[in-house]
């Protein structure tokens, strides 16, 4: 057991330190986001390459290679990776706007069926096309990588929208709300691979399989309701006990909870967490679990990434190498088709289905799962496999660029009533003389706001944007130099400015009573004197 957590301890050292630094590197230096460097730090510290290496005071590799198994990772290592998918996609939920994203999971919903069913065909007819060993679309390897090509991490797309801040945008949460179906949908279709792999191709137990289909998606479609409808009852009673702390501890027990529930119906954990924090995102302590767990979200986050890296078998990329390659473009041609053009009967312009499809081609966790699930299987044999891990390679590099690339310019959506919303929307304004005068009037806002038990949040640390929520209210303050703004609903904009006026008020009386202490300079020349006269 010492040893076990020796290595452990070790592994997490070493892929933390990988990934921290390759992680800066390309976001500083290369300009690209920081989720492929530390993909790329798992690639070099993994077993195929540095981490075969012997460490003699450990008498074996800190990452060794264990023959016959799917993914050279060990049990210990792979739990921490699990756990911070987990705390990815909660988090990813807790940033998702609700109503925008109840309002486009009809689009989502039909983005995701589209681009399952396009990427199955394309992957489907390239195998039978391309290997010798293929002959039928209806055999098992086909439907297998048929399968395969329909997984979407969308791990990887919520970390880039989450860094660029278009999470809640009607592009993100339509690729948000396909991605989560993409998985639903898949775990069904590989449950059919399998039984149809199992029994040579004959007959089928569609009975079986209707019950794993229905377990999955009644899950997903019980679990989202009910979240969304008893979440804020739920967080009523705990801030009865005055405890943030207690909130947060709470709220994340959940999110595992309701991950390993959905692991014991077949689906991933990932889409567990997911709805928790959906759930959790309308209510108004949204922000302050996000940013209590901001800390540990930047430490583990990067750890599954690597892990992930880790698992590129270059041997197994090589001796397929070209299939390989034809086949991650037409998985990837599959989803930009599958997933685009319906975006464009939906509201979206060109750019807004370039979004969609670009932020639906990632793949990570859910393709190396399915994977390993075909290889396990007898399925698929070490070179298709190497094919699964040469698509999850190229779709993780091609698709950060892609997708930051589309997010570039205007919006995506051409339905006017984005400005509508906008429109609902009242400001309210202040233009001080000075910045320091406004920063202090924004921290005496600030603390009326957190007197009458609002939760204020920072936005962004190296701006002064705060979001300031309680129940259904939601206010967000803006600090231009020395303008603060406050932008909120019509019905709360009467509350904005009372609270605006009582800290006017109590400002008034402020300097009035430092007008007492006479001309400032007398004063601060009166307290020089005193510390001279010391001296003497």
């Amino acid at each position: 057991m010492t040893h076990l957590m020796t290595v452990l301890v070790l592994q997490v050292a070493v892929l933390t330190l990988a990934a921290q630094g390759m992680g800066f590197f390309f976001e500083k230096k290369l300009r690209q986001p920081r989720v492929l460097g530390e993909l790329a730090a798992g690639m070099i510290v993994g077993p195929y390459a540095l981490g075969r290496i012997h460490i003699a005071f450990l008498h074996q590799p800190l990452f060794p290679v264990f023959p016959g198994e799917t993914m050279h990772v060990t049990p210990e290592l792979y739990a921490v990776a699990v756990l911070a998918s987990i705390i990815l996609l909660f988090l990813s939920g807790l940033e998702t706007d609700l109503p925008t994203f109840l309002r486009f999971s009809g689009v989502g919903s039909a983005v995701g069926l589209s681009g399952v069913v396009v990427s199955f065909l394309f992957g489907n007819l390239i195998t039978v096309l391309l290997v010798p060993s293929v002959t039928s679309m209806m055999d098992p390897a086909a439907l297998f990588l048929g399968t395969l090509s329909t997984a979407t991490s969308v791990g990887i797309t919520a970390r880039i929208l989450s860094e660029r801040r278009r999470m809640s945008s009607p592009e993100g949460v339509t690729i948000l709300a396909a991605a989560v179906l993409d998985d639903v949908i898949g775990i069904v279709l590989i449950a059919i691979v399998v039984a149809i792999g199992r029994l040579g191709g004959g007959g089928i137990d569609w009975g079986r399989i209707g019950v794993v289909a229905a377990k999955a998606f009644g899950f997903w479609i019980v679990a989202t309701a009910a979240g969304i409808a008893f979440a804020p009852r739920l967080v009523r009673g705990l801030k009865r006990l005055h405890s943030v702390d207690v909130i947060v501890g709470t709220s994340f027990g959940l999110a595992l909870l309701l991950a390993g529930l959905a692991e014991t119906v077949g689906l991933a954990m990932i889409i567990g967490a997911y709805v928790t924090g959906l759930a959790l995102s309308h209510t108004d302590v949204a922000d302050e679990i996000r940013e209590r767990m901001h800390g540990l979200y930047h430490y583990l986050v990067p750890l599954f990434f690597a892990v992930m890296g880790m698992m590129v078998d270059f041997a197994a990329v090589a001796r397929v190498f070209v299939f390989g390659l034809i086949f991650s473009a037409v998985a990837i041609a599959g989803k930009l088709v599958g997933c685009g053009l319906p975006a464009l009967a939906f509201g979206f312009n060109r750019r807004g289905a370039l979004r969609i499809g670009a932020g639906m081609l990632p793949r990570g966790e859910v393709t190396l799962i399915v994977a390993g699930i075909g290889l396990s299987a007898g399925i698929i044999g070490p070179e298709l496999f190497g094919v699964s891990v040469m698509t999850l390679l190229v779709g993780s590099i091609v698709a950060p660029p892609a997708l930051i690339a589309a997010f570039r310019g205007g919006s995506g959506y051409r339905n006017a009533d984005d400005k509508a919303d906008a429109a609902q929307s009242t400001e309210v304004h202040l233009d001080l003389p000075t910045v320091s005068a406004a920063d202090f009037i924004r921290a005496r806002i600030i603390e009326a706001f957190r007197s009458e038990e609002f939760f204020v949040n920072r936005v962004d640390i190296n701006s002064p944007i705060y979001r300031i929520r309680q129940d259904e209210k939601s206010i967000t303050l803006v600090q231009r130099g020395s303008d603060i703004s406050l932008v909120t609903a019509p019905e709360n904009e009467q509350l904005v400015r009372l609270i605006l006026v009582e800290e006017i008020v109590e400002l008034k009386e402020l300097f009035e009573g430092l007008q007492r202490f006479g001309d400032p300079g007398e004063l601060g020349g009166s307290l020089l004197d005193g510390l001279l006269g010391d001296d003497e």
